[in-house]
């Protein structure tokens, strides 16, 4: 039996950019609303519990609308339809685009979870469903104060467990229950806005402390291996079918862009760049470590799939993960860069399966199975493990918000006499003289199967590339012209780097809603097409159809879940 255990817990932050590059108005409320709930609560159990280390991976392009935000608020000039809604004082006279708005968007949440516990917004959800059986005319009747009920309901189920057990405000309100004021919706208008406004500094000051590592990941989030090379995609699945075109244009050159984005914004936020990245979706590939190597990134991290793949390549037995998983591993191509695995199974019990659970059983439970690793593994090796999920899109399949879980979990990590929690860097830092494995070879992969297939290789995510790279190529040409403007360029490459972003070709997929689909299929046409109007172009005329054809499950509920 080993003596310790060392624990990497890695919550990753992440939302697409939802604005529009254009008019500056977001498109999508996600990023703010999960903001109030998640991102609040994930600071705050990391303050309750000082002895808990973690790391916590932030999206460069998470962190620029967090302060896109902070300053609407400042200014009083918001550019998000449905939270400036919420400080309308009036609603008896709003426009029907914007009451469809708020019918479309506010009962979308988890229903079991923040809609079925709460008789008021219960009610008001089953009086829609009882208006939209008669005629969508009948929406008309239902009044400004119902509006203003369901508008603040909404955001209420969207604050954080630590908000509501810390605000009297947000309390009072869950009591009163209905008949909101404007000025009570103006006071939880105020809050949302402080929350957001404090979040950076929070998690900075954290970092500052030494309990937490912040990384990163290349700014925009865009799947590394495949702007390098399509090809990358049949490392793991040799006959993966793949887009016409036969590579990504510039890709290289985009890669190192959103690369050094992310470290400079990373450096402004926090005082210094990131010494890890966890590459978007974990996909990596010899190339990009190579990249990540030319950049002086430390560490980087992926898939327990990906390992098991590149062990086969050399043939190497994968039978038994606890002789090959629990330790940072060199690649040849790229020995610079130290490289950690996710145990699949102990980060996918915290993502999927535990918020069926009882919270303190649950936190037993993964504290049990790391008394178990510690048990089994190979003499005179002290394991580490890496768990690493979303920080935010699992919490809403939890009671209060997974709260129980988290508090129960890092109440008795914290106390536990052989299992460590670090980070990356320290865990480098102390164990200088640790033996890290050895892989001559990369088998490019995610973290999702070890395998691409979830962003290339069906028929809707190989025409989606192929519309970004025709439209990269038009981007190529327009700007070696130097036809447009320095400051026209610059909106044109955000615009292009929105595009290049890994989470508009995840939506194309049967394992997605069918609502969801449509929805980000939308979004990255409208993507397109405005690149193409900076560009002084003519959009495609295949922009304005769909690029998914009935693609999405009526019941599926991402099981990623993933930007919603």
């Amino acid at each position: 039996m080993s003596a310790n255990l060392d624990l990497v817990l890695l919550w990753h932050m992440h939302q697409p950019d939802y604005r529009d590059q254009v008019s500056g108005e977001f498109q999508l409320p996600w990023v703010y609303l999960h903001a109030v709930k998640d991102y609040t609560d994930m600071a705050a159990h990391l303050e309750a519990h000082p002895a808990v280390r973690a790391v916590v991976n932030f999206v460069p392009v998470l962190l620029d609308q967090i302060e896109d935000y902070t300053e609407q608020f400042a200014s009083g000039r918001m550019r998000d339809p449905l939270l400036a809604l919420l400080a309308r004082e009036d609603l008896d006279h709003i426009g029907e685009a914007e009451r469809k708005l708020i019918f479309d968007s506010c009962f979308r949440s988890n229903h079991s979870r923040m809609i079925v516990p709460f008789p008021a917004y219960k009610y008001l959800h089953d009086l829609y469903a009882d208006v939209a059986k008669k005629s969508e005319a009948c929406y008309a009747y239902l009044s400004g104060q119902y509006l203003a009920d369901l508008l603040t309901w909404y955001h209420l189920v969207w604050t954080g467990e630590s908000v509501r057990r810390e605000s009297a405000l947000v309390a009072g309100l869950m009591s009163k229950g209905s008949n909101f004021s404007y000025d009570e919706r103006r006071q939880l208008f105020d809050l949302i806005g402080a929350l957001i406004g404090g979040l950076i500094g929070r998690y900075r000051k954290l970092a500052e402390s030494g309990q937490i590592e912040l990384s990163a990941t290349p700014h925009q989030h865009p799947l590394a291996p495949l702007l390098l090379d399509f090809q990358s995609a049949r490392d793991a699945e040799p006959e993966s079918p793949l887009p016409q075109a036969p590579y990504y244009p510039g890709g290289r050159s985009r890669v190192t862009h959103h690369v050094r984005a992310a470290q400079e914004s990373h450096a402004r936020r926090f005082g210094a760049r990131p010494k890890g990245l966890w590459p978007a979706e974990g996909g990596v590939s010899s190339a990009l470590l190579k990249l990540f190597a030319e950049q002086q990134v430390g560490w980087a991290a992926s898939g327990e799939g990906v390992l098991a793949n590149s062990l086969r390549k050399t043939g190497a037995a994968v039978s038994d993960r606890r002789e090959y998983l629990y330790r940072p591993y060199r690649v040849a191509a790229a020995p610079e860069v130290s490289l950690f695995f996710r145990d699949d199974q102990l980060s996918d019990l915290i993502g999927f399966e535990y918020a069926k659970w009882h919270g303190k059983d649950a936190a037993y439970h993964f504290v049990g199975q790391l008394e178990a690793v510690r048990r089994d593994a190979p003499a005179g090796r002290d394991p580490l493990v890496v768990v690493i999920l979303d920080g935010e899109n699992a919490w809403e399949y939890y009671p209060y918000n997974g709260f129980h879980f988290l508090n129960d979990l890092y109440t008795t990590l914290g106390a536990h006499a052989s299992i460590r929690t670090t980070t990356p860097s320290a865990y480098l830092a102390r164990e200088r003289q640790a033996v890290h494995g050895e892989l001559p070879a990369l088998c490019a992969g995610s973290w999702v199967y070890g395998t691409f297939s979830t962003w290339i290789g069906s028929t809707d995510k190989n025409r989606a590339w192929d519309l970004l790279c025709a439209a990269k190529a038009s981007f190529d040409l327009v700007l070696a012209s130097g036809r447009l403007g320095t400051e026209a360029a610059h909106t044109a490459e955000r615009q292009l780097a929105v595009c290049e972003a890994s989470d508009w070709f995840w939506w194309f997929g049967d394992y997605n809603p069918q609502q969801a689909v449509s929805s980000f299929d939308r979004l990255f046409r409208h993507n397109l097409t405005n690149l193409y109007r900076l560009l002084e172009l003519p959009p495609p005329p295949e922009l304005a159809e769909p690029i998914s054809h009935g693609a999405g499950h009526p019941e599926a509920g991402g099981a990623m879940r993933r930007a919603s």
